[in-house]
């Protein structure tokens, strides 16, 4: 099931500087952060923190393990097919069959061309 992420651009986000931070206090902050799931702090305008809710940071995290887990089940069907292929060179009659493939001419697929065209 893919889960429903969407990662903002940093200057997308709602911004507080960190002179509020220090004004209003971790309340005050969370508050922000309650209405939007996250903020960044900024300190003379420039970016400095991104201070997230759980439930944002549980959803990135998900997110994450969700797409780790694609990864690594293709990763296991390339492992797969690999080690089937190279079963078949295990077999009795592999180096006869590799020698005589290598005896034969070569097959084409589609026309040859020479050079670029230039």
């Amino acid at each position: 099931m893919a889960l429903p992420l969407q990662l903002d651009e940093l200057d997308d986000l709602p911004r507080t500087p960190a002179s509020d931070v220090k004004k209003l206090g971790w309340r005050g902050v969370m508050k922000s952060v309650g209405r939007v799931g996250k903020v960044v702090v900024t300190n003379h305008n420039q970016p400095e923190a991104v201070i997230l809710s759980v439930a944002e940071y549980d959803l990135i995290l998900r997110a994450l393990q969700t797409a780790a887990s694609k990864d690594h089940d293709a990763l296991d069907t390339l492992r797969r097919r690999f080690d089937q292929r190279l079963e078949s060179l295990r077999a009795d009659d592999a180096g006869d069959r590799l020698r005589a493939l290598m005896d034969g001419p070569a097959k084409l697929g589609g026309v040859p061309r020479a050079g670029t065209g230039h």
